[in-house]
């Protein structure tokens, strides 16, 4: 059975800094991938890590600030984010696929994080 969990999520003021986990079980996947979603607006993509490689990608939005790791051994996946922002508030969601050409069909339950100005 396929799991995603995230934890981490949390009030904090503007220009602090959070670390969002993602545990994954259930089978291997190529890519980890964090999205959000602010409330009246659509999911977005945030991040994304390849899983064995570890080439990453961001959106324009958070480049520079946030960080995706991964650590193979604990099968979890991170989203370091630095000097937010109130616009960074929204439900943080871990997904996964299994390769590059297909979307993401595995989805954890979300996180909340609330950036106060």
């Amino acid at each position: 059975q396929v799991q995603l969990v995230e934890s981490g999520g949390a009030l904090v003021q503007a220009g602090g800094s959070l670390k969002l986990s993602c545990a994954a079980s259930g089978r291997t996947f190529s890519f980890i991938g964090w999205f959000r979603q602010a409330p009246g607006k659509e999911r977005e993509f945030v991040a994304s890590i390849h899983w064995s490689g570890g080439s990453t990608n961001y959106a324009d939005s958070v480049k520079g600030r946030f960080t995706i790791s991964r650590d193979n051994a604990k099968n979890a996946v991170y989203l370091q984010m630095n000097s937010l922002k109130t616009e960074d508030t929204a439900v943080y969601y871990c997904a996964a696929r299994l390769s590059a050409f297909t979307n993401y069909p595995y989805w954890g339950q979300g996180t909340q994080v609330t950036v106060s100005s």
